[in-house]
């Protein structure tokens, strides 16, 4: 590396953002220091630099967030806003100390700008019809569920932006960390360490007279509560759960102590969503990834919860990939990519449970 860390480590932000990269990757190996990006959710090698230039590299981007620069021997995280390419991004940090007393980065690049409109979201447009028909919903729950990268907070953004800008209503959020800066919307940063957690940021919020609540993550029993006694209070909320599809966030939320009889009274829409690479219909453009979203709304969200019958096959994940290969969008690769990606997480996930 010719020219200092500094210089170096905004080229390297620079770069990653010219070649569409969501994040960077600082990984030592032996004497080296490898610099990945992921890109299109693929990580793609970038360069490799010695082990003494990367660690230099690493504690300039310690020093931007504010860490501890000396300390390698545990996980830190942080965040600092930088102007990369002209355009406001808030870059989030996270390290990991490895063998030999030597330390992993991962950078997140967030750019601050406009929100993605849902309709370029997502592959099908009667998703996205479906989605800006929910929340225009005076109260009740939108749950949305997929696996970490999946979208999942570029959608809860998106419908964040169109809430602020079409319809006029109070919205508060509550989130860990703030990606994104939006206007018109009061966003609440959770800091456990000032007592500001997802349950007693969700009271509190409670009192400010909402319309519209975004609950980051509902991650524990308390949290689950409150949302759903919010809902069935009169105020619409949204938030994001880990369950692996639509369905099994029902059975995640009564594990979380929501009764059938609370989410009879709340749910009015259930998300699971995958982002996947489309083919373009310009050879000339590169391709670029678009969400698909399993929705279960209505009666369908009716019958499953009182363990009806369907009467009709319930449209699945795996169902619209199979449309989007018919209609030319995603390729036959892509669709067994993905297909070996969720046979993989079953067969984890079943082993981890004999």
């Amino acid at each position: 590396m010719s020219f200092g860390a500094e210089k170096f480590a905004s080229h390297l932000l620079a770069e990653a953002h010219r070649k569409g990269g969501s994040d960077i990757h600082l990984i030592p190996r032996g004497e080296e220091m490898h610099i990945q990006f992921r890109i299109q959710g693929d990580l793609v090698h970038y360069r490799t630099l010695s082990a003494s230039t990367g660690e230099r590299l690493i504690s300039h981007y310690k020093f931007k967030a504010s860490l501890d620069i000396g300390d390698k021997r545990r996980p830190q995280s942080g965040s600092f806003n930088a102007i990369v390419n002209e355009e406001t991004m808030s870059l989030r940090i996270s390290t990991l100390p490895a063998s030999s007393f030597k330390e992993s980065l991962v950078l997140r690049l967030l750019p601050q700008s406009f929100s993605i409109p849902i309709e370029r979201l997502s592959l099908f447009s009667q998703s996205a019809k479906k989605l800006l028909s929910l929340v225009q919903y005076s109260h009740g729950m939108i749950l949305f569920t997929g696996p970490t990268g999946s979208g999942k907070t570029t959608t809860l953004y998106s419908l964040i932006h169109y809430c602020a800008t079409h319809l006029n209503r109070n919205i508060i959020t509550l989130e860990d960390p703030i990606e994104k800066l939006q206007e018109y919307v009061l966003q609440v940063q959770i800091n456990e360490r000032a007592g500001i957690t997802y349950a007693s940021g969700l009271r509190a919020v409670l009192r400010h007279d909402p319309d519209i609540i975004i609950v980051g993550e509902i991650r524990d029993a308390e949290t689950a509560q409150i949302a759903t006694r919010a809902a069935l209070s009169g105020h619409l909320v949204l938030s994001t759960l880990h369950a692996r599809n639509a369905e099994g966030a029902l059975y995640r939320m009564m594990d979380l102590g929501v009764s059938l009889e609370e989410l009879n009274q709340t749910l009015i829409g259930v998300t699971g969503q995958r982002l996947v690479k489309i083919n373009h219909v310009s050879s000339h453009k590169p391709e670029r990834r678009a969400s698909v979203f399993e929705l279960i709304t209505g009666r369908e969200l009716q019958n499953i919860l009182s363990k009806s019958p369907l009467g009709t096959e319930r449209v699945t994940l795996n169902n619209l990939m199979r449309k989007g290969v018919a209609l030319g969008y995603v390729s036959e690769k892509e669709y067994e990519r993905w297909m070996a990606h969720e046979k993989d997480h079953t067969s984890k996930r079943t082993g981890s449970v004999s």
